[in-house]
């Protein structure tokens, strides 16, 4: 089984609403930074992968057709060159809402705990931090440049005919456009808002 969609945007751009999406479109189960978190032997893949080690991409997504989120986006230059018929996705939203919301959640003390139980996942964080924002988590004019640079990057390296900017607020039709699969009559999901981040936070102590 190989990939047949890869998310390259950036958590907290509607990556858990594009999940929802595709397994609803049929395109079976998709890969996000969740299905890390409840699995500590995912948590070890994407700590290797930081370190440098060369990954057996098969093994890592075994069972998926799609993979969108962190750790997933930040090696999406080797998964689109590894699975060469895999269609890009994008996901993009207002730069300084995206900042805001890192901030109430996966770059805010609301998921530090995580990191301090876990040193593989601290590894993966680490890793984020350092490729993309000069090691801040938090500094704004870092973030935003950061995401800036890594948005025009793909659309830069992916031709236009296999990528697609998408804002999930723009819902089914272009993503089903893109896919050349019949729009659902069902709403497009929405999920993982700050608040339901919150929520899972307190209760489990995981995104």
């Amino acid at each position: 089984m190989s990939l047949a969609v890869i998310g390259a945007g950036f958590g907290r751009t509607g990556t858990m609403s594009l999940k929802l999406a595709l397994e609803q479109l049929g395109l079976g189960a998709c890969y996000h930074m969740i299905d890390v978190i409840q699995a500590p032997e995912r948590v070890q893949h994407w700590a290797r992968a930081a370190e440098g080690e060369q990954m057996d991409w098969d093994a890592v997504f075994d069972g998926y057709r799609s993979a969108v989120d962190w750790p997933v986006c930040d090696y999406w230059r080797e998964l689109a060159a590894y699975y060469p018929d895999a269609k890009i996705i994008l996901t993009v939203r207002d730069p300084d809402s995206w900042y805001a919301s890192t901030q109430n959640t996966i770059f805010g003390p609301a998921n530090a705990s995580l990191s301090e139980r876990d040193p593989g996942f601290a590894r993966i964080i680490r890793a984020i931090a350092g490729r993309h924002f000069g090691g801040s988590l938090s500094d704004r004019d870092r973030l935003l440049q950061g995401f800036a640079t890594h948005n025009e990057r793909v659309r830069r390296s992916i031709p236009p005919e296999r990528l697609l900017v998408f804002q999930v607020r723009e819902g089914w039709t272009p993503l089903c456009r893109f896919l050349g699969l019949v729009v659902p009559e069902a709403p497009f999901p929405t999920a993982n808002s700050t608040d339901e981040f919150r929520q899972k936070v307190a209760q489990r102590g995981v995104q």
